[in-house]
């Protein structure tokens, strides 16, 4: 008689903190027992020469999301879900988005409706707090809080959704009060907007001149001053979507006082950069995101603060906006200047893979691969342990990988609804061959395997991550 469910055996098993060989042991979609000659299981996998590592969790991301512009996102809840499942990630967490006079639990209800019996994977929501009246600082958000949505996104630019600095306070006071994590976009608004009325005035708008509105100190000043309020308001903090390095040096300032300040990176600040920007015609409009890819040397800040801890989560910001679309980065045609294109590039389905490469590289290790793909992101958002780790009582979301197979990203491969990849052509070395959620395969070999709808809505629990301790290494 079966004593598992499913053992995956002979593999080696790699956590945030250990790696060692190992059978894994499934029961009920849940991780029973790890360990060497362990019973038999109703359907075994053998892993031998693949590293099983923790399913990703993809912490920053965006599907089928309302926008005031009128431009659409391309990925909905089932291709998103699909392609993530298929890079190696079994949970998600988008954002429901509060519009501007929206009741904020009135955007969590309508986020719900376009996710429920959608999902191959499962999934949590991020809020996006855009108008923090009293109602909703005083009734919605602390309810919404005590269900399970216990982080929340707040922005320091783009006219729709940006709070003054009399706002984040107030915001930050409610985090401390209720145990709530925030996340902040820290872009300088008032600079961005009069350097870009500054270059349109000059005729200067092409895709490359997104990069210029936005140059580094533009994101140093925000950063600092984001860091700056959660000090005053003594409350943790995490910026997102950190591009290079003078953003990087005021986190790690900030780390080094013993502020409980974190950080996200994603890939296409280590892949790509201003002069991907630059591609004749249009094409450049394919890599714009904010803030925008900087140049080799910010992207080799970047890789160095992966290395030493400055950064805990490593997301996509998957932003599904097609190329070919007038709802999506042809919005206002491809003579509009670039203040009308809309901002963000594609990435679920690439995250992991593109991270990984940089072990075959010698930039970072495993450990740290595990730690800011997965283990990271679920303690800080509040679904550690059941996501984000291999040990007795998760649910067993675990991905298989050949850590040797060597590939070529083609966008007519991947499983996004987005009609390129900024990443077309980079080889990597490094594959998920097998996506297992709650013990269920949901990819193989890349192909997605499962019914789209059997994900699960997460609610999170208050996070109570560990202080960060970041430290700048060399390559």
């Amino acid at each position: 008689m079966a004593q598992f469910d499913l053992v995956i055996r002979n593999g080696t098993v790699a956590t945030a903190s250990d790696r060692f060989q190992a059978d894994v042991g499934i029961s009920g979609g849940c991780i029973a027992a790890l360990g060497r000659g362990l019973g038999a299981g109703g359907e075994e996998i053998d892993a031998s020469g693949r590293l099983v590592l923790p399913g990703g969790v993809d912490a920053h991301c965006h599907l089928d999301q309302p926008s005031s512009d009128g431009s659409v996102c391309a990925d909905g809840f089932t291709s998103g879900s699909v392609s993530a499942a298929a890079g190696g990630t079994t949970t998600i967490i988008p954002f429901a988005l509060q519009m501007r006079g929206q009741s904020l639990a009135a955007a969590v209800r309508d986020y719900h409706r376009r996710a429920e019996g959608k999902s191959l994977i499962d999934y949590a929501f991020h809020l996006i707090i855009s108008d923090p009246t009293p109602q909703v600082l005083g009734q919605e958000l602390p309810t919404l809080i005590e269900q399970g949505y216990t982080s929340f996104k707040i922005y320091m630019t783009y006219d729709d959704m940006k709070l003054n600095d009399r706002q984040i306070l107030e915001v930050l006071a409610l985090a401390r009060r209720e145990g709530a994590m925030v996340m902040i976009h820290a872009e300088n608004s008032d600079v961005i907007g009069w350097l870009t009325d500054q270059l349109e005035q000059a005729g200067l708008t092409t895709p490359y001149h997104h990069a210029v509105s936005r140059p580094m100190p533009v994101e140093r000043e925000a950063t600092h001053r984001a860091i700056t309020l959660s000090e005053i308001v003594d409350v943790p903090v995490l910026i997102v979507h950190v591009s290079g390095r003078e953003a990087v040096e005021q986190i790690h300032t900030a780390q080094g006082r013993g502020l409980r300040v974190y950080a996200e990176t994603c890939p296409q600040y280590l892949y790509l950069s201003e002069e991907d920007l630059k591609k004749p015609g249009f094409e450049g409009a394919k890599c714009i995101c904010s803030p925008p890819p900087r140049d080799p040397a910010n992207q080799e800040a970047i890789w160095s603060g992966l290395r030493g801890g400055i950064f805990q989560v490593f997301s996509s910001d998957h932003a599904p906006f097609r190329f070919a679309d007038p709802a999506g980065k042809q919005l206002r045609g491809t003579d509009a200047s670039f203040r009308y294109i809309p901002n963000g590039v594609p990435g679920l389905e690439t995250r992991l893979a593109l991270l990984f490469n940089g072990i075959s590289e010698g930039r970072i290790d495993l450990a740290t691969f595990v730690a800011v793909t997965a283990t990271r992101p679920a303690q800080i958002y509040g679904l550690y342990p059941r996501k984000g780790s291999i040990m007795v009582g998760a649910d067993a979301d675990i991905t298989l990988w050949d850590p040797q197979a060597k590939w070529t990203i083609r966008n007519d491969e991947l499983h996004h609804e987005v009609d390129y990849t900024p990443y077309e052509g980079i080889t990597v070395t490094g594959r998920p061959v097998l996506t297992l959620s709650r013990g269920e395969v949901v990819s193989r070999d890349g192909e997605p395997v499962g019914r789209a709808g059997r994900g699960e809505f997460l609610p999170c629990e208050r996070p109570t991550p560990a202080r960060p301790q970041g430290q700048v290494t060399t390559p």
